[in-house]
């Protein structure tokens, strides 16, 4: 089999630390199955990288971490491209695929405190304590339920965000668990937010590979790697945000689980001041994953989840 994959494999990621932190686990894990073949990574800088002092929700939606890795794919410069799958839009550029989801890490946020407030939690935190989010869709939920607090946009890879929270820059912090665990800096997770205060983003804790279209050999490669129930859960996530048309900065936030052949989805959409939060399930087969996203984004549209969508779009390009 390894025979007849003889030239090299090449692997596109981003330069972040966390990013090649995935990306050569991805490479590992394909090394041992496929010892002979040569998998060689390839690292280039994205928008999202370069554009530090904006808030994500200001310099737009479409492809801030993904596009020159997509570029690169179809040109034919890599083959295929390794990505924390909530940073990539539900709808994909002609010619290009997911090809594998990956088993998920634990997709929850997490609150990491400034070591002042380590015998605190975010409900317990002091009258208009800073807290640090990038995320509308946290932004929103934590809002709701935290309005005593303060939020304030924090950009940069996770390296930057700990380091202005440990300058005093903020008290606290929300980062996903999945990234801070790969990262090896598990111990600094203060508190996990549970479901009920902040459902998380479409994706979170999953790696997404993204290849060429019809290109059965990298295909049958990268399916070596593929989670099944992850995949079946993510694919339900993905429908619903693509079907409700949100990008990754917008307030839509969920939450899926797997009993049985049964996938339980639960979806949000949320006002930016989190005084509006329209929250529904489906449960159904898993083999009808895609489906239960749609049937639940079309549940919060009759709800008024299209309203919130609207309104939100338009405020953020009058800003």
């Amino acid at each position: 089999m390894v025979a007849s994959f003889p030239r090299s494999v090449r692997i596109g990621s981003r330069k972040s630390q966390l990013a090649l932190i995935q990306t050569h686990w991805v490479q590992g894990e394909l090394g041992r199955a496929f010892p002979g073949c040569s998998f060689e990574v390839e690292t280039m800088e994205t928008q999202g990288d370069k554009v530090l002092n904006v808030a994500l929700s200001k310099i737009g939606d479409k492809g801030l971490f993904t596009q020159e890795l997509e570029d690169k794919i179809t040109n034919g410069e890599v083959d295929f491209a390794v990505h924390s799958l909530k940073d990539l839009p539900t709808r994909l550029p002609e010619g290009l695929m997911l090809g594998c989801v990956t088993e998920r890490e634990d997709p929850a946020d997490a609150v990491v405190m400034h070591e002042k407030y380590q015998d605190k939690h975010l409900a317990t935190l002091p009258e208009r304590a800073v807290v640090g989010t990038s995320s509308l869709r946290r932004l929103a939920q934590l809002r709701h339920h935290y309005p005593h607090l303060t939020f304030k946009d924090i950009r940069g890879n996770l390296n930057t965000r700990l380091r202005k929270l440990d300058e005093g820059q903020y008290d606290a912090t929300i980062l996903a668990v999945a990234g801070l665990k790969r990262m090896g800096w598990g111990d600094r997770i203060h508190e996990i937010l549970p479901p009920e205060v902040s459902l998380h983003a479409v994706g979170q804790g999953a790696l997404g590979i993204e290849c060429r279209s019809g290109d059965e050999t990298i295909l049958s490669i990268l399916k070596t790697l593929e989670h099944l129930p992850t995949a079946q859960r993510c694919y339900a996530e993905r429908a619903f945000l693509r079907e409700l048309e949100g990008g990754c900065q917008v307030p839509i936030g969920v939450n899926t689980s797997i009993e049985g052949d049964t996938l339980t989805l639960v979806g949000l959409v949320a006002s930016l001041d989190g005084k509006t939060l329209v929250k529904d399930i489906v449960s159904g087969p898993t083999d009808t994953a895609e489906a239960l996203g749609t049937t639940l984004a079309n549940k919060l549209r009759e709800q008024g989840a299209q309203e919130i969508l609207d309104a939100i779009t338009a405020e953020l390009r009058q800003n």
